[in-house]
């Protein structure tokens, strides 16, 4: 059994992004659209804009009051679209329930588009004519590679089917010729397909729903899941239960959050590589 440590392997891929921020004759810039004060929001963006600047990424952050107009946000994004000093621009979600986070989303240009979420860049993904995807689907990917988890032929079990998460991770593995099954809240006999599954993707916001019952022995398991519970953060998974039957299990937190990040300063870079 073998915790990972997201930690290490964040700063390396940091480094390397830093590396290649220097070589560019430009600057790169990072623009947040946040809207209301959502808490762990506040974090995560607090997170972003720390990574940015250890890598030498300019970062921007528009905030929005919790009942602003979609019109505006909107306005605001096109007018981000045509700044040629913003490289990339993110909105962080969940939005309230007032506004239309699909029709916000496709007001994003494509080729700055740093989450992989409008439909031309997400289309993409879907036919395997990219690699570029949601940046906690792309630190999954790295951590298996930096593992040297083999995907080829074997059983993946994906637990949530959101757009950030669970289905650009079903496509990616698939595109690695895994065998990937996509489950989600009206999945019935879920116990049965996840004690198969060789490598086990976790992403539903349900805290410590994942026990070891679930788990095949020696599986490998991906824990995305942050919650908040009597204070303390855990995730979707049972960890001190399950890590015991486990090849390798991630932690929460220190674990895919941390790649998190570093794969948005990594997709930050390939957006300005890929205008070349």
């Amino acid at each position: 059994m073998k915790v990972f440590d997201g930690k290490t392997l964040a700063m390396v891929i940091k480094s390397q992004v830093a590396g290649e921020v220097k070589k560019l004759n430009k600057k790169l810039k990072l623009a947040v659209v946040l809207v209301g004060q959502n808490p762990a929001s506040e974090i995560y963006v607090r997170n972003k804009e720390r990574a940015c600047k250890d890598v030498g990424i300019d970062f921007e952050l528009i905030r929005f009051a919790e009942t602003c107009k979609q019109l505006d946000v909107i306005k605001k994004i096109k007018e981000l679209n045509k700044k040629p000093e913003v490289t990339a621009i993110l909105l962080q979600l969940p939005l309230p329930k007032h506004l239309n986070e699909r029709d916000i989303i496709e007001t994003i240009s494509p080729e700055k588009d740093v989450d992989c979420l409008t439909q031309a860049n997400f289309g993409k993904l879907a036919l395997g004519l990219s690699d570029f995807a949601p940046c906690t689907a792309s630190g999954i990917l790295e951590i298996l590679k930096a593992e040297q988890i083999a995907i080829q032929g074997k059983r993946v079990a994906v637990v949530g089917r959101s757009a950030l998460v669970g289905l650009p991770t079903q496509m990616l593995l698939t595109k690695h010729d895994a065998t990937v099954a996509l489950c989600h809240s009206k999945t019935q006999k879920l116990k049965k397909i996840t004690k198969k599954a060789d490598i086990l993707v976790v992403a539903i916001g349900k805290p410590n729903f994942i026990t070891k019952k679930y788990v095949k022995r020696h599986a490998v398991v991906i824990d995305v899941g942050i919650n908040k519970v009597n204070g303390k953060i855990c995730g979707d998974v049972d960890f001190k239960k399950v890590k015991k039957k486990t090849h390798l299990i991630t932690p929460v937190p220190g674990g895919v959050g941390q790649m998190t990040v570093a794969m948005l300063l990594k997709n930050i870079l390939l957006l300005n590589l890929e205008k070349k």
